[in-house]
């Protein structure tokens, strides 16, 4: 019978080829690639806490902290070629600290830990520091609309609604609620670091650890907030990674719109923004051509962005509340493709926005051809002449009608019809001559009279404007923060590995 059991009769050696080819090969590239800095520091980390609760003596931890520092001496990641020797980098290393110290001491750095807690500490070490440089992008880029609005609060442009010519506001006022949105974009990504910002060391496999640790020192010397509380989350809950890709996919979403607008007036037909020749590229056959290719460049990649985080997302989808490896390290290195794009999108269109300029003469004779100002002459006629809105506003809309079929301007062309329509409507004339009549539809007076909060006039803008650079600042000083704490953490981590290595 016992010449049945598969078990006794398996005579397979670890890694089957294909497999070793298939699976290992690439988790070891991955990691040697994304991850070896986060194991050093964690072993360090750990190393130091095991020392200090006494669960190590000082002689072993500085064996063993030696041999770490050796090992990163004279093994160089990059060279390396996997073979299937050892399952993985972590086990690479494990054997690397075996042949210089022995098995006994080697063996004792791993205690109290688990690949559970190291593969996701990992994790979170990688997307912290991504997380970082992409919010640093993405207030580089906020700054950079901060300061366009702000130099084009004035400049008149046409907005659209629903594809077509609706009234006109300012180049500032329409960056402006780009702003507003690119800063809930950001917040977002703040509450993401903030899950991120949560150490699983200490949880081990699951449950924690008999031996006496230390987790909120492990997290102190890693940079971490603090521990993640419950040990079952930190190796079973993936929302450090759904948050974050979430957060990366509404904000390229956000961004693809504003893309798209800018592709749109850029168009021949609308031409209301120019973009500068460094920014053009011309067509090999038809020489009239300008091609703002990098508008294109920037709409694919951040379709590529979006479409990477969405695929992260979809992994996680569906899968067990456990540890597993569909939240690890090839999920992990393929969203790090969306920060890639993201981060290429991000600073070209601060860099975009910087340059273009509003062309005024396109602006003006689109303004002219779509009647756009007819909305504040229903609104005054309201206000001055005591109509009903409707009423107006069916006196404006014949207006509108007789000038566009004409191919006029509102100015020019439109005070005969209104003096017509208006007589039509309520039996007597108007209050108010040609020259009143051209300034309440003129595209000056149509934003400036739009006063209330929100809205394109001078002082509404003003007070936005200070609110987003207040904003920004509270960013900024966030990030410097934040960047001191991690440099602080490298430092007392450095320096107390080093006390280990030098008491040898």
């Amino acid at each position: 019978m016992s010449d049945l059991d598969p078990r006794l009769n398996d005579k397979s050696v670890f890694p089957d080829p294909t497999y070793k080819e298939t699976v290992l090969k690439p988790l070891f590239d991955g990691a040697k690639t994304h991850h070896v800095d986060g194991f050093r520091r964690i072993d360090r980390a750990h190393l130091v806490m095991l020392v200090e609760t006494g669960i190590l003596d000082s002689a072993q931890a500085s064996a063993i902290a030696g041999a770490l520092e050796a090992i990163d001496r004279d093994v160089d990641p990059t060279q390396l070629v996997y073979t299937g020797e050892v399952e993985d980098f972590f086990f690479l290393i494990e054997k690397e600290l075996k042949s210089r110290l022995g098995a006994d001491i080697a063996g004792r750095l791993h205690t109290a830990r688990s690949r559970n807690d190291i593969d996701h500490t990992l994790f979170k070490l990688g997307l912290k520091e991504r997380i970082d440089a992409l919010i640093a992008k993405a207030q580089n880029l906020l700054e950079a609309m901060i300061r366009a609005a702000e130099r084009e609060k004035a400049t008149l442009i046409v907005a659209y609604t629903h594809g077509q010519p609706a009234q006109p506001s300012t180049f500032g006022h329409y960056l402006s609620a780009a702003i507003e949105v690119l800063i809930r974009d950001i917040e977002r990504f703040a509450e993401a670091r903030k899950i991120v910002n949560l150490s699983p060391m200490g949880a081990a496999a699951i449950t924690t650890s008999g031996f006496p640790i230390n987790r909120e020192r492990v997290a102190e010397l890693l940079g971490f907030a603090a521990p993640l509380r419950n040990s079952y989350s930190c190796i079973a809950a993936s929302d450090y990674i759904t948050s974050t890709y979430s957060s990366i996919e509404l904000m390229f979403i956000h961004l693809g719109r504003l893309i798209q607008d800018f592709q749109f007036w850029t168009s021949f037909e609308v031409g209301q923004m120019y973009v500068p020749n460094a920014f053009v590229q011309i067509s090999s056959i038809m020489p009239q051509k300008r091609n703002p290719v990098p508008i294109e460049h920037m709409r694919h990649l951040s379709s590529q962005t979006m479409g990477r985080a969405r695929t992260v997302l979809d992994v996680i989808h569906n899968t067990p509340f456990t540890d597993m490896n569909d939240s690890e390290g090839e999920t992990q290195a393929m969203g790090y493709e969306a920060f890639a794009s993201a981060s290429r999108v991000l600073d070209l269109l601060a860099a975009f926005i910087e340059a273009v300029r509003i062309d005024p003469a396109r602006v003006q004779d689109n303004i002219r051809r779509s009647c756009i100002t007819i909305t504040e002459l229903a609104d005054s006629l309201v206000r001055i002449e005591d109509l009903s809105f409707r009423q107006a506003h069916e006196i404006a809309a014949t207006v509108a009608k007789a000038v566009v079929a004409k191919g006029g301007g509102l100015a020019k062309d439109g005070y005969e019809p209104f003096l017509e329509a208006f007589k039509h409507a309520t039996g007597k004339e108007p209050s108010f001559d040609r020259t009143k009549f051209e300034e309440l539809v003129s595209p000056e007076y149509f934003v400036r009279i739009r006063d209330r909060t929100g809205g394109p006039a001078d002082k509404p803008m003003m007070d936005a404007l200070a609110h987003y650079k207040a904003t920004a600042q509270a960013f900024a000083a966030q990030t410097a923060k934040q960047s001191a704490d991690e440099a602080n953490a490298a430092r007392a981590l450095n320096e107390k590995f080093q006390t280990l290595v030098e008491t040898r």
